[in-house]
């Protein structure tokens, strides 16, 4: 099954059915509209070079035409990441992937104050130069019998590529994730039937759609179950966030735990009770964060886990099955072995190792880059490089990325772990990022930044009942706005320098005095 097909089968089945609300613009797009609109985008898009297309809107209406288009015009959407660096990753991902045109919008590039580079061509002049003739012709084939249309479009393989997604590229630059259509309808087939979607659910999109969890879950989904999505492009806006979901009573929502704080504490209560499944993933999510809506709002957060190259979702938690602070038990289409990291051999039950995932919802590869894909990729099997272990009941426990364990004396210390004992302890509205500061002298040591002062000494002793001592923060400095990545995940690499830079120059004051 073809992504783009799925869509046009759906618009047929829907035609007076509300496919997207955009809460950004005040446009309400009927699937009839949406395929007329996708049909008139394929066709301009025809101008362009085949292959690879590039896709920098926010998350909007415009966005979603802008991939179901490329997509049924035979071109391939290469999402580009706009929250940070949108000019250099605009011209990495030309670059990388070889391609020229992206398809951008003015508003943004004068919001975010990027230049137009050489390439780039703004849907507003797109949507400009449609004319009565276009529309027509568009209508006209929007009306033909769904296997009729569907000849009329491209048609393809389900292993064709169906998407570019860049990882964060914090160590090394990004990598370009191919991802086909097989390997997201897969996903969102273990997905929905796992968790009980279907067509009269509403979605409340707000997840960006460059990143794998926004595209599959908030674009794809949707559209795939003949779903009314509600878009809103700015996840920050967590007031107005909680307004619309007030207002326009979503039965869905997925996010990262970060937005659900915010989330949490701008809202009224009662603003997400229409929410039949809330879903938080890309992060670990904290017992307050789930205490905090089953309180004001009624609503059970459930946790899941996935990664870019998955698709996205690789366990969740369910209605049915909720095990809270696992990650949720293993979706049915996909298979999970735990690998003891230093022997590669499967971990008995209980046992922290590499969370190696194998299924049609693993990606074809890394783009142009065989030695990468070779060093994540055996016998079909995927290393996510995270460490986690399966319960008794097949319930998955995320343990932390590998690279986010510390040796401390010479044991492996889990810092989401020790996070996870921290948070416990802090006070409401606090959060915090533990990380690893490495010293020639005295070696690594775990040192937590946290948003306000605490009381240090009172938390450490509450500490030491739920872990070791050689877990304990050895230091705590305060960061009072954690910096957070465009896709909701606190950036622990970015914390770890500022640690690094605050205690460089707390122990050069102390030389000076």
């Amino acid at each position: 099954m073809l992504l783009h097909q799925q869509f046009v089968r759906m618009a047929k089945k829907n035609t007076s059915k509300v496919a997207v609300k955009d809460k950004s613009t005040g446009q309400s797009v009927t699937y009839s509209k949406a395929l007329i609109a996708s049909i008139i985008l394929s066709s301009k898009f025809q101008k362009y070079d085949k292959g690879f297309i590039g896709i920098m809107i926010p998350t909007s209406a415009g966005c979603v035409l802008a991939t179901t288009g490329a997509l049924l015009s035979g071109r391939i959407p290469v999402m580009i990441n706009y929250s940070t660096g949108a000019e250099n990753n605009a011209r990495y991902a030309q670059r990388k992937c070889g391609f020229r045109t992206i398809i951008t919008s003015k508003a943004l590039l004068e919001k975010i104050n990027c230049p137009v580079i050489d390439g780039m061509i703004l849907i507003e002049d797109i949507m400009k130069s449609v004319s009565t003739v276009d529309k027509l012709k568009a209508a006209i084939r929007a009306a033909l019998p769904v296997n009729l249309l569907l000849r009329t479009v491209h048609e393809g393989e389900e292993n064709d590529t169906a998407v570019i997604l860049f990882t964060s590229g914090s160590e090394k630059d990004p990598k370009a994730v191919q991802l086909t259509h097989q390997n997201i309808v897969a996903n969102i087939q273990g997905f929905g039937n796992y968790i009980g979607l279907h067509s009269e659910d509403i979605l409340l999109a707000n997840l960006v759609f460059f990143h794998v969890f926004g595209l599959t879950v908030d674009l794809w989904v949707p559209l795939y179950y003949g779903m009314t999505m509600i878009t809103y492009a700015n996840p920050l806006d967590f007031q107005t966030i909680s307004k619309i979901a007030r207002e326009e009573m979503p039965t869905i929502m997925v996010g990262t735990p970060s937005f659900f704080w915010g989330y949490l504490q701008k809202s009224e209560p009662g603003d997400f009770k229409s929410l039949r499944l809330m879903v938080a993933g890309a992060d670990k999510c904290p017992d307050a964060l789930r205490d905090g809506y089953r309180q004001k709002h009624g609503v059970t957060l459930l946790e899941g886990y996935g990664a870019t190259e998955t698709s996205p979702v690789i366990s969740v938690n369910s209605r049915e099955f909720n095990r809270p602070g696992s990650t949720g038990r293993v979706l049915p289409n996909l298979k999970v072995r735990v690998e003891n990291f230093e022997t590669g051999e499967e971990c008995a039950t209980g046992e922290t190792g590499k969370i190696m995932v194998k299924g049609d919802s693993v990606m074809s590869g890394y783009f142009d880059d065989p030695v990468q894909t070779a060093e994540v990729l055996k016998d079909g099997w995927y290393d996510t490089g995270d460490m986690g272990y399966l319960d008794d009941d097949n319930y998955l426990w995320h343990a932390g990325r590998f690279k986010r364990f510390a040796k401390v004396g010479g044991e492996m210390v889990s810092l989401v772990r020790v996070e996870n004992v921290l948070e416990k302890y802090l006070p409401e509205g606090a959060n915090c990022c533990v990380v690893e500061i490495i010293e020639e002298k005295k070696g690594s040591y775990i040192v937590a930044a946290v948003s306000r002062e605490v009381n240090k000494t009172e938390i450490l002793r509450k500490m030491m009942t739920d872990l070791p001592i050689i877990a304990l923060p050895r230091q705590f400095v305060v960061i009072s706005d954690l910096p957070v990545m465009g896709t909701g995940k606190i950036d622990f690499r970015t914390v770890t320098k500022m640690v690094e830079e605050m205690i460089k120059e707390t122990v050069f004051a102390g030389k000076v005095n």
